[in-house]
């Protein structure tokens, strides 16, 4: 009999980019190797900051899907997500939860593996709880160093009491954890930094999630946008303080005299409306809401170039999800990303990096590329082979399966 898994998350489907996909892949994986898998989640609002239209009201919500048993739970989600309302967004999660985390672990069904999603890390001491309760092992696993981030991004101060609280706050939590695992080799090495023994730790990887790469090559986009004849460079996902998106902007401006280039930006999130604001007076940047992920395999063949921004100081504090599917799509990637850092190392061979905030450099690479045709079908050709070997979902499930196996402490025979 293999261990039985509670996963506990804000996030989840069917919200379409960041943690969601990958925390229902991860339930509904394992619930197809056998294992018995219950969700504890939030009600979907990423990436709009609102909540998903078929969830609102109702308080708590069961359903069975995919072979996971989900119970979806109410939370306080904020028009803006500053600090402290992003603060009160989570742990409002985490009170939520509490109660179906308790039930869960003193039923006849109760975990061996309880695996908590970070972020949000104010939901690891209800992980614990339900692990204490029902004799489990507990797992977190780490897409964002959220706390990294809030200094990065300049939601929280890196000096004085709360800094120094938030530090202190994400160590102790941290310690909580029986197992810790993160998704690439740059943040399981940031989790050695701060002191968690290397028996502990794990890499777990995303992988991609889009349908297969659209044949058409993204023509019914073309058709629809006015994109004709136009080598277009795209950016897809959440438009938020990580990302840096202002640079493509500043890029579109640039390159504005290339009536050949578009710039496509499709997305939501709370820095959208200000984004618009600095297109203004360009022709050549569009901006679209998120694409249904039924047409993803279209959108992604649609550039010749795909946009990869990030701000320095959010260097491996997240491996962003988002370049799977980029590399699946067999299109080379500029990124801006310091040698060194998890980003760089992954889109090397794959396409081409400059300096986060390099503006300049940011333009030169996308013409360099897009004026290169031998250079852009090698890293085409790299793209295909890495997205493959690296970011494949069977793969990373049946590593995650064996370790759940190997580190619940349970014999299954």
């Amino acid at each position: 009999m293999k261990p039985r898994i509670a996963i506990l998350g804000i996030n989840y489907a069917p919200e379409e980019v960041g943690i969601g996909p990958f925390t229902r892949g991860m339930a509904e994986g394992l619930a197809r190797r056998g294992f018995a898998v219950k969700a504890i989640v939030g009600k979907p609002y990423y990436p709009q900051w609102r909540g998903h239209e078929d969830y609102r009201g109702g308080g708590w919500r069961h359903s069975a899907e995919g072979g996971v048993s989900i119970t979806r739970c109410p939370h306080y989600i904020p028009a803006v997500p500053s600090g402290l309302k992003r603060i009160l967004h989570l742990a409002s999660f985490a009170l939520a939860a509490l109660g179906p985390a308790i039930r869960a672990a003193r039923g006849k069904d109760r975990p061996d593996v309880v695996i908590c999603i970070a972020p949000a890390l104010l939901s690891v001491p209800v992980a614990w709880v339900m692990a204490r309760l029902a004799g489990a092992k507990l797992w977190v696993h780490i897409q964002d160093f959220e706390v990294e981030a809030a200094f990065a991004t300049g939601l929280v101060g890196h000096g004085g009491l709360v800094a120094r609280l938030a530090r202190f706050v994400e160590n102790t939590i941290l310690g909580l954890a029986d197992t810790i695992s993160s998704i690439s080799p740059q943040m399981c090495r940031k989790l050695l930094d701060k002191g968690i023994p290397a028996n502990r730790v794990l890499e777990v990887r995303n992988w991609a999630n889009a349908p297969r790469p659209d044949p058409e090559e993204g023509a019914s986009y073309r058709a629809e946008w006015g994109l004709a004849g136009k080598k277009v460079c795209l950016y897809s996902g959440n438009i938020a303080n990580k990302q840096g998106i202002e640079i493509v902007v500043e890029v579109a401006r640039l390159l504005k005299a290339r009536e050949d280039i578009a710039f496509v930006i499709c997305g939501e999130g709370p820095n959208r409306a200000r984004l618009m604001e600095l297109a203004q007076g360009l022709d050549n940047i569009q901006f679209h809401d998120l694409q249904p992920a039924a047409r993803m395999g279209q959108l992604l063949t649609l550039p010749a170039v795909h946009l990869l921004p990030q701000i320095a100081g959010a260097a491996d504090l997240v491996l962003p999800s988002k370049l799977a599917n980029m590399l699946a799509s067999g299109r080379p990637v500029v990124a801006t990303a310091s040698a060194g850092t998890g980003l760089y190392d992954e889109v090397q061979g794959c396409g081409l990096t400059v300096e986060p905030g390099d503006a300049t450099g940011f333009a030169s690479a996308i013409a360099q590329v897009i004026d290169d045709p031998a250079l852009a079908a090698r890293f085409s050709a790299e793209a295909l082979k890495r997205g493959a070997e690296r970011w494949s979902q069977d793969g990373v499930i049946d590593h995650l399966a064996a370790q759940v196996l190997a580190r619940s402490g349970i014999q299954t025979g």
